[in-house]
């Protein structure tokens, strides 16, 4: 088994290596994130788009079917009640009118739905804690040198 720069697991590394291999999880791990961001940003367009699918719908609905689906429906219930024809024509509208209500609701339900997502800004801040804690990140102290020779003697002494 070996790390990703491909030194043996368990053998010491070289700062320089250490350093290569935390740039290169770095760049991964950002490009990760900016996979999920995209990801959860077309969660939402999609959303937003069924909406307006949703809207369009209601719309058509409403303008195609009215002509026909009223004069069918009035004469049907003129048939079924012999009450008077514009009742059952002003009948036959109010359930249009309904039908079209129930597609807009729908349509206000996915709207919500997308206006709500907050993917790209869950990501953002995962990017700012990472940032955060690198930039706090601070390095070992380093054991002071011992010195050899002439130098430590004549300091010793004096």
């Amino acid at each position: 088994m070996s790390a990703p720069d491909g030194s043996p697991v368990g053998a010491e590394r070289s700062v320089g290596q250490l350093f290569a291999s935390a740039t290169t999880e770095m760049s991964a791990l950002v490009h990760d994130e900016i996979a999920l961001a995209k990801a959860q940003l077309k969660r939402d367009v999609k959303r937003g788009g069924v909406s307006g699918g949703a809207f369009a719908a209601a719309g058509a609905v409403l303008i195609f079917s009215l002509p026909m689906l009223s004069f069918a429906l009035a004469y049907g219930i003129r048939t079924w009640t012999d009450w008077n024809l514009a009742i059952c024509f002003v009948l036959s509208f109010a359930a249009n009118v309904l039908v079209a209500a129930v597609l807009a609701l729908i349509g206000a339900v996915f709207a919500k739905k997308a206006k709500k997502g907050k993917g790209p800004q869950k990501v953002a801040a995962s990017v700012k804690e990472t940032a955060g804690v690198l930039h706090n990140a601070k390095p070992h102290p380093r054991p002071a040198p011992v010195e050899h020779g002439l130098e430590a003697v004549a300091r010793s002494s004096s």
